[in-house]
């Protein structure tokens, strides 16, 4: 049965309040307040940006939904994971201090922002799935507890999976530390000699520290290698290879088996958002400022998480021939993810589109 997956278009350059605007009229169209009982607690995922990102999603969104779930009498939160890389968000005092920084505090959105695996990003809990790679997942301890979600995601490019969306954004947005190490641990990078500058940049941010200087390029050890991908975003001039061809199709699939896991035993409790504005090649997860490769289109919503990302696929290439995937990394595949969510139950491709 196919999906119904609600939109509401912006013009491109829409305000942040316009945005808010819309999101608010996409969540009483699609009657998503169905999804919350009075008293749950309803874990609204949010991803801040990295410092020097500017195009996350504004305050002003995650203070709509706030807003429309107190109308329900839910308890709203508003929720995060501790990163694998260095950054200002690799543990919960450094993350919620940022999140402040950014907006996302309680007088600029209604609720507080709880990290949902706790003070150094261990707490957690694992969830049985049965997955073709995985039968139990390590999530976030808190995700768990919560009654009800509203995940709202930033769809991007994204270097080891081609598209950063619902789906991403539930599987390592959520997932715990170990969870998110599971995830990248078929990742395993190496230094081109002949492109290495010996800037030192990926030496500065590994978090295990297991790359070295050597005398014609830094050594990447990779046999204590996580496989987050850090050296990769910060390099420069190319000098870092992966085997994209195989490592991607790994990753995506235990994305979405780890997207699964955070959302099984909630049937009928989660709705989701994407918000389809400020699409940059590369996440927000990068420290930097980043330009939008694809025209503003609007706001989705959708209680399959897997049909709203197809529809961010196909609105995306309406609007610009080619897909935000396919305009970011074309060379690797965005529909291995969904496909294997498909194959394991999470949800389906087939959508009807309904616009408000």
């Amino acid at each position: 049965m196919a999906a119904e997956v609600f939109f509401a278009r912006l013009k491109d350059g829409s305000t942040p309040d316009e945005q808010a605007q819309k999101t608010k009229e996409i969540f009483d169209a699609a009657g998503a307040k169905k999804c919350i009982s009075p008293g749950d607690f309803v874990a609204i995922k949010v991803h801040v940006g990295e410092k020097n990102n500017i195009t996350h999603i504004r305050p002003e969104i995650a203070r709509a939904v706030v807003e429309k779930v107190k109308e329900n009498k839910g308890l709203p939160f508003l929720t995060e994971t501790s990163t694998l890389y260095k950054g200002e968000r690799e543990n919960a005092i450094k993350h919620i201090m940022h999140a402040h920084k950014h907006g996302f505090e309680i007088e600029q959105v209604g609720a507080p922002f709880i990290m949902a695996d706790g003070l150094t990003g261990n707490t957690e809990i694992e969830v049985e799935i049965n997955g073709e790679l995985n039968k139990t997942v390590k999530i976030a301890r808190e995700i768990r507890f919560a009654d009800a979600m509203v995940i709202i995601s930033h769809p991007t490019g994204h270097m080891l999976t081609a598209l950063g969306a619902c789906i991403k954004n539930l599987g390592m947005g959520l997932a715990s530390r170990m969870g998110k190490m599971r995830q990248h641990s078929s990742m395993k990078p190496a230094i081109k000699e002949n492109k290495c500058r010996l800037c030192g940049k990926c030496i500065e941010w590994c978090p295990e520290n297991i790359i070295e200087k050597r005398e014609k390029a830094a050594f990447i050890n990779s046999e204590k290698c996580i496989g987050c991908g850090e050296c990769l975003a910060v390099c420069r001039f190319g000098a870092v290879k992966y085997d994209f061809g195989r490592d991607s199709v790994i990753v995506q699939k235990e994305m979405a088996e780890h997207a699964y896991g955070v959302i099984i035993g909630k049937e009928g409790k989660c709705f989701f958002i994407n918000v389809l504005v400020n699409m940059t090649k590369d996440c927000d997860c990068i420290d930097k400022s980043q330009k939008k490769i694809i025209p503003d289109v609007g706001i989705l919503g959708s209680y399959d998480p897997v049909a709203i990302d197809k529809a961010t696929l196909d609105l995306t290439k309406e609007a610009n021939q080619r897909s935000l995937a396919e305009v970011s990394y074309g060379k690797l595949d965005a529909m291995h993810q969904l496909e294997h969510a498909v194959r394991i139950g999470m949800g389906t491709l087939e959508y009807t589109l309904v616009e408000i």
